[in-house]
């Protein structure tokens, strides 16, 4: 299949790479830039474990001057690649919930109690659902620390306008964002209706939201929300 893939780097040449390893040709048309925020006042603790719902901020910490002191924290990641970037930003202890925000909070009730000492979660500027909230609601402590910011693109890229004039078999969305900019910025160019006509392979459903409100008629849905099952959705179209 000639696919379009929509998602922030570092992660696009990854993910480009493993579906070309599949047999797929790749348009990697990035619609978000990720901005780690260097100067984000994180504080200094203590904490009982970090939260992170997305790889951009295992990227980000890794790049922030307090990086090495939240080092030694354990860190609950929501899903399987936001724990392999933590890993991979030098945290030791890390443990995914294997799923979404519900799933990470459940795992939050099961190692920890209220009374421990706060979390930290480091997130975006935008945020899918409220995690914060949700636990506090059971009690806990949560300190929410914005450590990077989404930028989305004001225009589609050349390339990518010429593939979807031209005609490409699906396109893989991995945040609600990149799926807004993708309406957005094609609506703007005078071409909804052909980024509209492939195959629109989504995350989740909350990613597939924009696109079935713009009109998308084949929008898909992986089984699970990590990038496994997304990639063998594609492979089963």
């Amino acid at each position: 299949m000639l696919l379009l893939l929509t998602r922030p780097e570092p992660d696009a040449q990854r993910t480009a790479e493993a579906l070309r390893a599949k047999g797929h040709d790749v348009i990697a048309a990035p619609l978000l830039r990720i901005e780690p925020l260097a100067d984000a006042a994180i504080g200094g603790g203590p904490w009982a474990a970090i939260l992170i719902t997305s790889a951009n901020a295992a990227h980000a910490v890794a790049a922030h001057p307090r990086g090495a002191h939240l080092r030694p924290l354990p860190v609950l990641a929501v899903g399987r690649r936001s724990a392999e970037a933590a890993a991979a930003a030098g945290f030791t202890d890390v443990t995914s919930a294997e799923g979404n925000a519900d799933d990470l909070a459940r795992l939050v009730a099961e190692k920890f109690k209220p009374t421990a000492a706060p979390l930290l979660h480091l997130t975006g500027e935008h945020r899918a659902g409220d995690l914060a909230g949700e636990l506090r609601a059971k009690g806990f402590a949560v300190e929410m620390k914005i450590i990077y910011r989404a930028v989305a693109a004001a225009r589609l890229p050349a390339s990518t306008a010429g593939a979807l004039a031209s005609g490409i078999d699906g396109v893989l969305h991995y945040s609600h964002r990149t799926a807004e900019a993708y309406v957005t910025t094609a609506r703007a160019a005078g071409l909804l209706a052909s980024a509209l006509k492939p195959v629109q392979f989504c995350l989740s459903k909350q990613v597939a939201q924009p696109l079935a409100e713009a009109g998308a008629a084949d929008v898909r849905v992986a089984p699970r929300p990590d990038e496994a099952a997304l990639i063998a959705l594609v492979g089963s179209a």
